[in-house]
């Protein structure tokens, strides 16, 4: 009973659709966060193997040779792939003068442990030694206005400042001030400004938990003609819809049961026949 892969990979797909939609519905209220999406595709055995040129032998023929299935037989059900949706969150106000909500398609860029990421989560705070990090300790850079042109110059690249070096330091015992174009100030002025960046292509971004994205990629960034807004003392809501996800989910659940209850037919059948198969 061959024919039985043919379900289950349905209902392995499935499964990821699940898994994919319940983790929507987990982050529903972690900010900045992006909702995915799974795209599905049919596989089909003649569109790998190619298909036969026709080819009439002289025969006899059988009622078997007037039903060409062209690998149908082994078709499946294969995930295409797994697509972030960059819709905006909406923007919640929270009176906290660190909190920068981001209006636009840009991400702040932040150092981490493993190199520099990106990321929409803006509720930052301040570290004793005057850094502004996020949530979870990493260091917000300051802006490097230079074109991705110019990174490319192998000679002039060399002479730009390390992440190490554009971490985003302010006085700690000051009222700080951001404007919309991401500058830090103080009553002294400008003392620092976000790295605010985007992107030519964001679904080239892959996403790393935490809210982390990474570029594969540094082509893709963009640090000039930024329109994005920084908006001080409001948080980006999730873009997830939990109504819309759940209802998703209780589908997704129907579709996999259904997709079982085949699979138990199917293994019925074969139990069936390998026994009246038996008593002949």
């Amino acid at each position: 009973m061959k024919n039985i892969w043919v379900p289950l990979s349905g209902q392995v797909a499935q499964q990821r659709k699940v898994e994919t939609i319940a983790n929507n519905v987990a982050n529903a209220n972690t900010v900045g966060f992006k909702k995915d999406q799974l795209v599905f595709k049919e596989h089909l055995t003649a569109l790998t193997q190619g298909v036969e040129d026709i080819d009439i032998p002289r025969k006899e023929f059988s009622p078997a040779d007037f039903y060409h299935t062209q690998g149908v037989e082994n078709a499946m059900v294969a995930v295409d792939g797994s697509f972030t949706i960059f819709e905006q969150g909406q923007l919640t106000p929270t009176s906290n003068p660190l909190d920068v909500g981001l209006q636009g398609d840009g991400f702040l860029e932040v150092l981490t442990p493993t190199g520099v990421r990106f990321t929409r989560k803006g509720n930052l705070s301040l570290s004793r030694e005057g850094e502004l990090v996020t949530d979870q300790g990493f260091k917000v850079l300051s802006s490097l206005n230079v074109s991705n042109e110019a990174l490319r110059e192998p000679a002039a690249a060399e002479s730009f400042p390390k992440p190490e070096d554009r971490i985003l330091r302010v006085p700690t015992n000051m009222k700080l001030t951001i404007n919309q174009d991401g500058e830090v100030l103080t009553r002294d002025g400008v003392v620092g400004k976000l790295s605010v960046v985007e992107f030519q292509d964001k679904h080239a971004l892959r996403k790393e938990g935490n809210s982390l994205y990474i570029t594969p990629d540094e082509t893709n960034i963009n640090r000039t003609n930024i329109k994005t807004t920084v908006n001080q003392g409001f948080l980006e809501g999730s873009n997830v819809n939990a109504i819309e996800e759940m209802s998703e989910l209780i589908k997704a659940h129907r579709h996999f049961e259904s997709i079982q209850k085949a699979i138990n037919t199917y293994d019925s059948i074969s139990g069936k026949a390998a026994n009246d198969i038996g008593k002949f």
